[in-house]
């Protein structure tokens, strides 16, 4: 698994794949992970130590993995002009179940610091809209990770 995932972060880069115009799954999630941390314009530590524990969780890895994988798509991050590039990513390779999955990482991660900021809760909102989720999905997913479940 650790080859693969080596692999993984080797294929990585902060611009979308040149022949197909697409950033990978593993980045677009990790990417909107770090987006929502710092959606209130500062990363909190304990946001950071969130963005690592989703991506482990999401992608079954091991913290070590995921900060490399936090380390690949930093720079993504940086160069994108809209998170539409990675929410595109995500439907067009995942399930309703999965985004919703998803959906509930971002949470996590938004509320790590002790409180949700208008501005994260406002990303949640876009990004909601652009996963092609409902608004009870939303809301499902803020008080399944208010309520630690």
């Amino acid at each position: 698994m650790l080859k693969a995932l080596k692999e993984i972060v080797r294929n990585l880069t902060a611009a979308p794949d040149p022949a197909t115009g697409r950033h990978s799954l593993e980045l677009a999630v990790v990417a909107l992970l770090l987006e929502i941390g710092r959606a209130d314009h500062s990363i909190a530590q304990e946001e950071l130590a969130a963005v690592l524990r989703s991506a482990a969780a999401v992608f079954g890895i091991t913290e070590a993995e995921s900060n490399a994988l936090i380390d690949a798509a930093g720079p993504a991050v940086e160069a994108s002009v809209s998170i539409f590039e990675f929410t595109e990513v995500l439907n067009r390779e995942l399930e309703p179940a999965r985004k919703k999955e998803i959906l509930r990482a971002l949470w996590r991660v938004a509320q790590a610091d002790g409180r949700i900021d208008h501005y994260e809760e406002y990303y949640l909102r876009k990004v909601t809209d652009l996963l092609h989720l409902s608004h009870r999905d939303f809301i499902s997913a803020k008080l399944a990770v208010l309520e630690g479940r």
